[in-house]
Parts: C-alpha cells; structure tokens; sequence
C-alpha cells in the first residue's frame, strides 16, 4: 500500500492506521496504489485528471488507484450537490480504474458498486447487518436513512475499454453533528444543498457500531470492490442483479420519481433489471427507468 502523507497514527487518532490497514486487506486490494491525503478539492477530480492523461488503451493502468481525503473543500454528490463532512466522520475516497468495456457496457456501474459495498460493510461488527441496504440507482441505507454515496464518471472510453472514478463517501461517526448540519443548511435558503438533503435523512455507521473507524471501514469496502470491479469488468451488471435485488430497501414499496422537483411516475418498486434499470409497477403496467437527473422517495413518507 502507497501511502506518502501523514505519519501512522496512534491507535486512538480518528485518523487511518496504516499498519492496521495492511493487516485488514486482502492480497489484491493490498497491491492497489493508496494515497492518503489531508486535504483537497475532490479525490474524484484528482483522479480524472490523472486518468485523462493516461494512454486511451485498456492495458493504460495496471490495477485501480485510490485516494482517501481525510477532507474535500469541494466534494459533490448526483446532480453536483456538495457532501458534507468533518475531517474523521467520513471516509471519503475515489478509485480511478480501466475497464474491458466501451461506454455502452458501464451501464449498471454505481449499482454493482453499491452492492459490494453493502457485502463488505455487513462483514463488519454491526448491529443486525441486514438493516444495511441499497436504495436505487447509488445510495447504501443503514436502517433508512443514508449512509454511503458513490459517485461514478467516465474520463474516456474507447471501443474495448473505459477509464472511471467512482466516488465513495461514507458516514463513519457522529450521526447527530451530520443531521444537525444539514437541517441547518436546509434552513438557510441562500446554501447550496447537501448530497443528503434530498431522499433519505443523513446516518453514520457508529448508530449500528459504536467503534466504528476510518480504517476498519475503508479495508472492508476495499475488499469487497476488488472482486466487484473484476467481475463488472468480465460481465457488466448481470452477475450484481440477484443480489442487489436482494438487498433493496424498498421492494414491494410504493415510490415516486422526480426529475427536475416535478415527479415522473408513480407504482411500486419491484427491483432492478440485467442493466441496473429500476422496474416499477404503475398503474399502466411495468416500467423501466434508467438512471440520470432522478429522485427517487418512498411515496408515503417522501423519503
């Protein structure tokens, strides 16, 4: 593991330990170049500009490359909103890779990301880990309300391969201080709105977990995207369906869809197809919405 910055903490710094985090990897993700940083505007954009200056070839990386911020002072979320965090809450990171697969192929990415993360999240000592969940197209739930985020975008694509960064921010403590902080940017009309603010309320994982650290959470989402990315590589979204079908919050719920604030379709949430789309029950029939400027809420309750 390639980390250059800050000194190995002591084992009661909110910060990474690094020693402890060699221990915690499996031998592939191990391998992965990690560069861990203070401070900086975006680890996604960091990584797009190193991927664009890549060789547009599928063999232009090796193996994925992370970057953990320990703080971003220009972190997004869909639609561009900003994602909230104080340094040692959240574990914020991006993975910049190439996949054997044209833009075409990447449909479903950010689900089968997803659903790696809620696999490698539930290895981790959490009170009842089935409250763990996805909700459509890239958001992990915890009892409900919001946990991760991911964020993916293209820097290229050629016939046979596509550079990525998939954006990670997850909710590590203090739930109280996040809900706290995004009602007051919801009461001020003049901030911009948080990742959060729109869908499911902000959670962090210390309410299933007390002890819950960077560095125990970024091994165990590390390792569960190490084998994701391969097999999405091989096969796209098919291989994630069944299981992310198994693990979705709102099966069998009625849901709304929004774009733009107005809403678009309204039925039961069924679950999702071999490409990621969202199956929905209307009162017209079945129906598949791709993802893109959607809000999807539970109709009952506009979660």
């Amino acid at each position: 593991m390639n980390t250059p910055t800050p000194d190995t903490p002591s084992a009661d710094d909110w910060r990474i330990d690094r020693e402890r985090a060699v221990t915690l990897f499996g031998p592939a993700a191990n391998d992965w170049p990690i560069e861990i940083v203070e401070e900086t505007g975006s680890t996604n954009a960091d990584l797009m500009a190193h991927l664009k200056a890549l060789p547009h070839r599928a063999d232009a990386l090796a193996r994925p490359i992370v970057r953990v911020a320990y703080l971003q002072t220009a972190g997004r979320g869909r639609r561009g909103r900003s994602w909230i965090a104080q340094p040692g809450d959240a574990l914020l990171f991006s993975i910049g890779c190439v996949l054997p697969r044209p833009v075409e192929g990447l449909a479903g990415l950010s689900l089968a990301v997803g659903s790696a993360l809620v696999d490698g999240l539930r290895t981790l000592p959490v009170a009842a880990p089935g409250q763990i969940a996805l909700k459509w197209p890239n958001d992990v739930l915890l009892e409900g309300d919001k946990l991760v985020g991911i964020l993916v975008e293209s820097a290229w694509s050629t016939a046979d391969a596509s550079a990525v960064v998939i954006g990670i921010g997850t909710n590590v403590r203090h739930p109280e201080a996040l809900a706290a902080k995004v009602e007051a940017l919801n009461a001020d009309p003049a901030s911009q709105p948080a990742a959060p603010v729109q869908g499911a309320a902000p959670t962090a994982l210390s309410r299933a977990w007390p002890a819950a650290n960077l560095t125990d959470v970024l091994a165990a989402e590390l390792n569960a995207l190490e084998g994701a990315l391969q097999r999405f590589g091989t096969a796209g979204f098919a291989p994630f369906q069944a299981r992310w079908n198994a693990c979705h919050a709102y099966a069998g719920r009625e849901i709304a869809l929004y774009e733009q604030g107005a809403e678009l379709l309204r039925g039961v949430a069924v679950g999702v197809d071999e490409r990621g789309q969202l199956l929905v029950d209307t009162a017209h029939g079945r129906e598949a919405v791709t993802t893109g400027d959607i809000s999807l809420r539970l109709a009952d309750n506009g979660a």
